[in-house]
C-alpha cells in the first residue's frame, strides 16, 4: 500500500506538469518557451484578477479578450505592465474601477512572455512583444 501511494505521489506531479505545458500553445512565429513562461507567469501574478479565461470581472478587472489594449499598440500595453493603472479606467466603452499595480518589478523577458502570452491566447493573436521592446518602453519613463 505504501509503494502504490508513493508512486501516485511521485506520477501524479509529473503528469499535472505535463497537462500545465500543453496548453500554451504556441501559434506560427511565437516561440514555444515564450508561451509556455508567459503562462506561468500570467498564472502567478494576473490570473487572480483576470481570470483563467481572461474574461477579467464586469466593472473591476478589465478583460484581456479581444480588447484595444491587447489587439493595439505594444508599447501602450508593456506601459501599462510597467505602471499599473493607479485609477479607474475605461476600455473599449466599459468602466473598470479596481486600479492596477505596476508589475516594474518584471524583469523584460518576464513581461515580453506574458504578453505575447497574452496576445496569442483568450482568442487574441498578435505578434510576438519582445524583451527589446520592453527594455526600450522602460527607458523611456
Amino acid at each position: 500500500m505504501k509503494k502504490v501511494f508513493l508512486v501516485l505521489s511521485l506520477l501524479i506531479p509529473f503528469g499535472l506538469c505535463a497537462l500545465a505545458q500543453s496548453k500554451a500553445k504556441a501559434p506560427a512565429g511565437i516561440s514555444p518557451a515564450a508561451m509556455t513562461h508567459g503562462e506561468a507567469v500570467y498564472k502567478l501574478y494576473c490570473l487572480s484578477c483576470h481570470q483563467a479565461d481572461g474574461g477579467g470581472a464586469p466593472n473591476m478587472n478589465p478583460p484581456l479578450v479581444k480588447t484595444s489594449y491587447i489587439k493595439g499598440d505594444k508599447a501602450k500595453l508593456i506601459k501599462v505592465i510597467l505602471n499599473g493603472f493607479p485609477v479607474p479606467v475605461d476600455i473599449d466603452g466599459q468602466s473598470y474601477s479596481n486600479v492596477m499595480a505596476p508589475h516594474n518589478f518584471l524583469k523584460d523577458q518576464e513581461i515580453a512572455d506574458v504578453l505575447t502570452y497574452v496576445r496569442n491566447s483568450f482568442g487574441n493573436k498578435g505578434t510576438a512583444i519582445t524583451a527589446a521592446q520592453v527594455k526600450a518602453v522602460r527607458a523611456k519613463k
